[in-house]
């Protein structure tokens, strides 16, 4: 089992570097976020990341939390500013070993996929490389003040493959194998449910996690107000997902695919703003 550590770099009150209408923490976050998707299509990969929203999380929070969870590697993607142009990545001054080969496959990877400008490997002394006790790699994603870098970094799929640069990088190093195609293809089918002494619509769509009126359309037909002990119901639909794009909100989805925001809000761990982001993989149902 490989424990990855997911550190999109700054948020909450730290927007990070700021230019052409975006804003470091967000891109840090869809990258972030498509990093842990494609990474969840391999076999014992176990993924942590220090926020998946808009938080506030100092340095020593995610070091402290990387630590204290036993992390095997720690990737930490940002991006630059100050007139450049392309892509860098840092490891601490002076490792050996595993990190210099996760460096450089990662580095040969994003490139690779991204087509940015090569600027190179480079080491230097940040507190998330030297607090960090594991691989540790900071990754700067292409200058957030350049029109060209932000021309595509303003474009899903251009963060679609600085994800997957990374995370052929984390394959190629940590041997990963893809999981069999049924464990990530979802279950179609819909649950279903006996009856039992006591039971209502209302209790059961509390158990379930749903609402009262989804159970009313997955079951037309039956008499809520008359359920039959030994009766068979469904009770829940298959379990959607929906990669948010530009202009989705949370009330929208929740509309689109007969949720409530409270359920979407909690199913993927949002901020009390309801924060989403392009990229970002949400449950919808």
């Amino acid at each position: 089992m490989v424990k990855v550590y997911i550190d999109p770099g700054h948020g909450g009150t730290d927007p990070g570097a700021i230019g052409n209408s975006l804003y470091e923490k967000q891109l840090t976050l869809s990258i972030a976020l498509k990093i842990k998707a494609y990474l969840e299509e391999y076999e014992d990969v176990e993924i942590k990341m220090s926020r998946t929203g808009d938080q506030t999380r100092s340095l020593k929070q995610r070091t402290d939390e990387a630590n204290a969870w036993d992390a095997d590697v720690f990737v930490s993607p940002h991006v630059n500013a100050g007139g450049g142009e392309g892509y860098e990545d840092f490891v601490y001054p002076g490792v050996k070993g595993i990190t210099l080969e996760l460096q450089e496959a990662i580095h040969e990877a994003v490139i690779k996929e991204t087509g940015f400008n090569d600027r190179g490997k480079k080491q230097k002394n940040l507190h998330v490389l030297r607090e960090s006790h594991m691989t540790a790699i900071l990754t700067e994603n292409g200058f957030i003040d350049n029109k060209e870098d932000t021309d595509n970094l303003k474009q899903a799929s251009f963060i679609n493959k600085i994800a997957r640069g990374h995370v052929n990088g984390l394959v190629k190093v940590y041997k990963l194998k893809k999981k069999k195609e049924s464990e990530t293809t979802p279950n179609t089918s819909s649950k279903t449910y006996r009856i039992a002494k006591g039971d209502t619509f209302y209790s059961l769509a509390k158990k379930y996690n749903t609402t009262v009126s989804n159970l009313r359309k997955l079951n037309p037909g039956v008499d809520e107000k008359n359920l039959q002990i030994g009766q068979t119901i469904k009770v829940a639909s298959t379990t959607k997902y929906h990669t948010v794009k530009s202009g989705d909100t949370v009330s929208q989805l929740a509309k689109k695919h007969g949720s409530t925001i409270k359920q979407i809000r909690d199913w993927n761990k949002l901020d009390s703003k309801y924060t989403i982001y392009p990229n970002q993989k949400l449950r919808v149902k």
